[in-house]
């Protein structure tokens, strides 16, 4: 019984001490995020999205970028500054993936991949980030490789209308949006609430769009966040995290709704004639999931309930996002 004591105190001595850092210290925050329709048996629309980002802890940035958030009228006075680094790709299939020529009513096929440099700042009950996506759409995003790998792997069939994809061409785009703490976090019935309203927008080559919507948390030990990582577009969440305590859980909700200006992957290229449809301008998302937070990782799983986002479009879309992010 001696050695089982002491067995439990050398645990409790190894784990309080990084349940205490956890608290008090500011880390870098690496993150992992999969979305895919095959958690609901389709493939289809907006298919796949792959990225992995680094976010800064606020002590480690460049002090031009600290300047530069400093002054940008969207951001704050104050508040801690982080930036993250981001690679991705996203992938987009029409229904009937077994036709060699594609149907004109069905999105075309779409490969995006980019590189993103994002800006974000802090403070207790607001959240501001701007996000610089640079890539390429068309063969160069090697989405048609890509999904082909995964196929083989999973030994599914492989989609034949790769040909018509759309061209390649150059991508920027640029996204802003401001998350709010408008309920901070809040004891009910022994469980933890909080609602989180945001607003922003994107322009660029890819989307143009306004966007509005919230979301809700309920667990306990609410970390100090606002919420998962997505890719965009998508309910804003953060790329951080800070525990309150060495675990949480809890489960969210939340809607995005767009006002779409343009999307290439439904209008096509913008400097040449390519495969379109006739998009809708009004698109939106209903979100739910749950997270888990332990000291130093969090992980979570969301599902995307998406309007139509084109005229001809059969039915809504679906998809499921798995991310896992680590303090380091």
């Amino acid at each position: 019984m001696a050695s089982g004591r002491i067995w439990v105190s050398l645990g409790f001595l190894l784990l309080a001490p990084a349940t205490a850092a956890a608290d008090t210290e500011k880390a870098g925050v690496l993150s992992v995020i999969w979305e895919n329709d095959i958690f609901f048996k389709t493939d289809r629309d907006y298919t796949n999205g792959a990225e992995i980002s680094y976010t800064t802890p606020p002590n480690d940035n460049i002090d031009a970028i600290v300047g530069f958030a400093r002054v940008l009228p969207l951001f704050a006075d104050q508040g801690e500054v982080r930036t993250s680094y981001s690679i991705g790709q996203d992938i987009f299939t029409p229904l009937h993936t077994a036709l060699t020529v594609p149907l004109p009513s069905e999105r075309p096929y779409a490969g995006f991949s980019y590189l993103s440099l994002g800006l974000m700042q802090a403070n207790p009950d607001r959240l501001d980030q701007l996000e610089l996506q640079l890539g390429v759409v068309g063969p160069m995003a090697l989405a048609k490789e890509s999904q082909f790998w995964v196929h083989s792997i999973i030994a599914d069939v492989k989609p034949k209308g790769w040909h018509y994809q759309l061209h390649n061409e150059p991508a920027v785009n640029l996204y802003y949006e401001r998350s709010l703490k408008v309920i901070p976090r809040q004891s009910l019935l022994g469980v933890v609430l909080d609602i989180e309203p945001h607003l922003g927008g994107a322009v660029g080559t890819v989307y143009d769009y306004l966007n509005a919507g919230a979301m809700a948390r309920l667990g306990f030990n609410l970390p100090d966040d606002f919420g998962p990582l997505r890719m965009q577009p998508a309910l804003p969440g953060s790329s951080y995290f800070e525990p309150e305590a060495g675990f949480s859980a809890y489960a969210f909700a939340g809607v995005d709704c767009r006002v779409m200006g343009r999307n290439i992957f439904l209008d096509g290229n913008n400097w040449r004639a390519s495969p379109s449809v006739d998009k809708d301008r009004f698109v939106g998302d209903l979100t739910v999931g749950a997270a888990v937070t332990f000291s130093h990782m969090r992980l979570a799983f969301t599902h995307v309930f998406r309007t139509r986002e084109y005229k001809t479009q059969t039915s809504s879309d679906q998809f499921g996002a798995v991310s896992l992010s680590f303090r380091m």
